[in-house]
């Protein structure tokens, strides 16, 4: 189970958005997580605020754009715990599971309150509202391979550990 405060995005941010460019030389991942959602218009009380634990919720075609594998690194480089959305890029939905960061797919999300705290069961897809304990969402669960891959902190430590 993962519980978090929310922060809500819109549609169609792309990993351009999420790790600008001009960052793709960086290598220290604290470093990297100090420029995750940047190119955000917006963003900015979210990039100072977040906390470990914190879940995002974003709309349709969140990582659209490149396949860069440093978007998914930032966002979880910053703690968040989980990221929920209407729809994910594909590359993007791919590289984030490989490098242990949890992904949910759930239709009509973008109701939900930004700084409404939840507890999400991936291995469900149950989405509990923490002040009233009652189920508001149920999002697509993770697959049994991708939840194996996301404990073992991505997908090299799950091969090493699977050798």
């Amino acid at each position: 189970m993962l519980k978090g405060r929310i922060w809500k995005f819109g549609d169609d941010i792309d990993t351009d958005q999420i790790y600008p460019g001009k960052y793709l030389p960086l290598t220290d991942k604290q470093e990297m997580a100090r420029h995750a959602m940047e190119g955000v218009p917006g963003a900015e009380k979210f990039i100072k605020e977040v906390k470990p634990g914190d879940i995002m919720v974003v709309g349709k075609n969140f990582g659209c754009g490149s396949s860069r594998e440093h978007a998914g690194v930032a966002i979880k480089g910053l703690g968040v715990s989980l990221v929920i959305a209407e729809s994910f890029a594909g590359i993007y939905y791919r590289n984030s599971i490989n490098i242990g960061l949890p992904l949910l797919e759930c239709k009509n999300i973008s109701s939900i309150k930004e700084g409404t705290i939840i507890s999400v069961y991936p291995e469900t897809g149950k989405i509990i509202d923490s002040d009233t304990g009652k189920e508001i969402y149920r999002a697509n669960p993770l697959a049994n391979l991708e939840l194996e891959i996301i404990n073992a902190g991505g997908l090299l430590k799950f091969l090493i550990k699977n050798e």
